[in-house]
């Protein structure tokens, strides 16, 4: 390969090794790597055309087209971009296809099963590969720090650790089928309201602690290919222009070798943005590229700089074969796409309650099911805004709990607009199950954790002529439950994907056991959340701070001695567990790292799944919340059976980041590790003395 110009060869420097050249056969010279071929490439260009490759087009449907033309002469092929992380969204030229859609990722969250996530991830990924194109954004790792957040259903919840595991198993999911993934949206993307202009105030130990863990995970475990930066300022700078974040941490503190892409218009300007970091600009018709052309014809932007942003992006492609095999469009497997989200949406149901066991329904009865409420004779896929996917078929509640009663029984529905005429439909059945909800959407948070729409209204009136009253609950955050002394049984689906019926339905009847546990805490009322102040949520004069510092989610409750609705990790089961022989390394060893074995047991008489968490508690002197989740392991047991679980736990579940040092320190002394089912029933606890 000739030689390269000088920057063209910065570019190769700064971008560093992303897999070593075959060795030479038979006196050959190596075959290039993605980084020389990329470079080579951009070497040929005009300045047009690198212009072209630093930002999408201009408008198409929702706003925004994702696409990146490609420069046929060189050989580069269009570059196509899908919405996500629920499934495909919207497309690169402004369309929207069809394709499965997913539960929600707080759904999978739910889980707490990365094996679960990385399945997750194959479809999103194949799918984007059918419809021919290049990166899917997703996954969105943001903490739900505000339970309102209209976007509070797109992330995994509200604890770091969780986020990190699923995230970086979806991501290996999403690239094992060829195509790129991107994680959003970086960082502290916790709010709608104000997000284009929003100023928040996050202390350095608490930004690396609570809200960049999941980003890192994805980068380091599940080797993104892209990270999008996001619209609000952090400490004053705004994402896409925040150099210590897209530099010094992502790039420099983490290894990240990919490229960094800019959420939709989220750019202020083309020299800000190029000097922090930024490589491509998703386009609102704005005039980034005019400024940016501008800027290097000045010598605002160096070539240097321009020839990488397009090195790190091409060479992710070459790597990925998006070269040498271009997308093509190809039909998508619906059954199989179906199969897994039925599958997501049968094992993250958490069932919050069940008095006098309510639930599963009887196999042989009831006669009669009333089925009402405002998601009952339509499918709740999922939430709105980008991650909205067109989904390839819906399966409504009442049409998946006739089809499993078969025509033996009696299933009546009402959308319970009427509250009166639903209590009598109620009231005539053997069992009632009204299915309620939210709508979550981008571009808006919601005003209250209330049901809207007078829902609350309508349990209450359901319940009062029926006793026998299932509640369930498609939501993609926590919502208030006036009624939930009133009622046997509740149980929150989430916003369950295009298969929910059938999942509900094998839910209801027990031929799946709910084993979902929640990823966020559950509130008695408003005032009760960590950011129920002003400053904290939405902000005062366009600045939010993050005073709660690192009692996010659980974490306050637990620190403010407050008992929630339902607390993070909680869910129950038509069958029982126990857990017993805690056995914990007296010692970490050498490199800092702690066993953690427990038995677990199904006590039960049905087959079920139960999730063991492990919590540390630091010693006092490391500032730390009271505990925290440090590892899980989800397990099946048949009735009766027992497994030894065995969780290995890394010298980070014992370390603090260190503002003054920009690293992570080990906190010696003595920590506790216990083990159970949620952050509130721990009946397993043992110390261990970390140098």
């Amino acid at each position: 390969m000739r030689r390269l110009p000088t920057a063209i060869a910065a570019a190769v420097a700064l971008i560093g090794p992303l897999a070593v050249a075959p060795a030479a056969v038979a006196g050959r010279a190596p075959a290039p790597t993605p980084e020389q071929r990329a470079a080579a490439l951009v070497a040929q260009m005009t300045l047009d055309e690198k212009i072209t490759q630093t930002h999408t087009t201009g408008k198409g449907a929702g706003g925004v087209s994702r696409l990146v033309p490609g420069v046929p002469r060189l050989g580069i092929p269009d570059f196509l971009i899908s919405n996500g992380p629920a499934g495909v969204g919207t497309g690169a030229v402004g369309t929207q296809p069809d394709a499965t859609a997913l539960p929600a990722p707080v759904a999978l969250a739910a889980g707490f099963d990365p094996e679960l996530a990385r399945r997750y991830g194959v479809v999103e990924g194949r799918e984007t590969a059918n419809v021919g194109h290049s990166l899917l954004e997703a996954p969105d790792v943001n903490m739900v720090r505000v339970y309102r957040n209209g976007r509070a259903f797109e992330n995994y919840g509200e604890d770091p650790y969780l986020a990190g595991r699923l995230a970086a198993a979806d991501i290996q999911g999403i690239q094992s089928q060829g195509v790129l993934a991107e994680v959003k949206h970086y960082a502290a993307n916790d709010q709608e309201t104000n997000r284009r202009t929003v100023d928040e105030r996050i202390d350095d130990r608490t930004l690396h602690e609570i809200h960049l863990p999941a980003f890192e995970a994805a980068v380091k475990e599940g080797h993104a290919a892209s990270v999008m930066c996001a619209y609000p300022s952090v400490n004053g700078s705004f994402m896409c222009e925040n150099s210590h974040l897209l530099t010094d941490v992502l790039r420099g503190q983490w290894g990240f070798r990919g490229f960094v892409q800019s959420d939709a218009s989220a750019t202020h300007t083309a020299v800000g943005a190029a000097a922090a970091g930024q490589d491509l600009e998703l386009r609102d018709n704005g005039p980034y590229d005019e400024e940016l052309k501008q800027a290097v014809l000045d010598g605002e932007v160096s070539m240097a700089r321009l020839d990488t942003m397009i090195v790190r992006r091409l060479a992710i492609e070459i790597r990925a074969g998006l070269f040498d095999h271009p997308r093509t469009v190809t039909p998508i497997d619906a059954a199989a796409g179906g199969a897994v989200a039925r599958s997501v949406a049968e094992q993250t149901a958490v069932l919050l309650k069940n008095s006098g066991a309510a639930l599963p329904l009887p196999a042989t009865g009831p006669h009669s099911i009333a089925v009402v409420g405002p998601y009952a004779q339509v499918a709740h896929p999922g939430g709105g805004g980008s991650a909205h996917v067109d989904p390839l078929y819906t399966v409504s509640p009442v049409a998946g709990i006739q089809k499993r009663v078969g025509g033996g029984v009696t299933v009546q529905s009402s959308d319970g607009s009427d509250a009166a005429a639903a209590a009598k439909l109620a009231g005539s059945s053997d069992v009632a199950v009204v299915i309620v909800g939210d709508l979550e959407k981008e571009g808006t948070d919601r005003t209250s954790l209330s049901l809207p729409a007078d829902q609350d209204r309508l349990v209450r009136s359901v319940v009062a002529a029926n006793p026998r009253t299932i509640v369930v609950l498609n939501s993609g955050a926590p919502v208030l439950m006036p009624w939930i002394d009133d009622v046997p049984a509740v149980l929150e689906t989430w916003y369950p994907g295009e298969e929910d019926g059938n999942a509900l339905a094998a839910l209801l009847f027990g031929d799946v056991n709910p084993s979902g546990k929640l990823p966020v805490t559950f509130p008695r009322g408003e005032e009760q959340t960590p950011t129920s102040t002003p400053d904290r949520y939405p902000g005062v004069n366009g600045t939010v701070n993050y005073s709660e510092r690192l009692e996010v989610g659980y974490r306050w409750y637990d620190a403010q001695g407050e008992q929630p609705l339902f607390p993070f990790g909680y869910g129950l089961s038509y069958t029982g567990f126990a857990f017993g022989r805690l056995k914990v390394s007296p010692v970490a060893d050498r490199h800092g790292r702690v066993t953690v074995s427990v038995d677990v047991r199904n006590t039960g008489s049905r087959t079920g799944a139960e999730v063991a968490q492990v919590y540390v508690t630091a010693p006092p002197s490391a500032g730390e919340p009271p505990k925290q989740l440090k590892g899980f392991a989800k397990v099946t047991l048949r009735p009766g059976q027992t497994r030894r679980v065995t969780i290995r736990l890394d010298a980070r579940a014992f370390s603090v980041w260190d503002t003054a040092a920009q690293r992570w320190t080990t906190v010696g002394g003595r920590h506790v590790i216990a083990v159970g089912d949620s952050s509130r029933n721990l009946p397993l606890s043992a110390p261990v003395r970390v140098r």
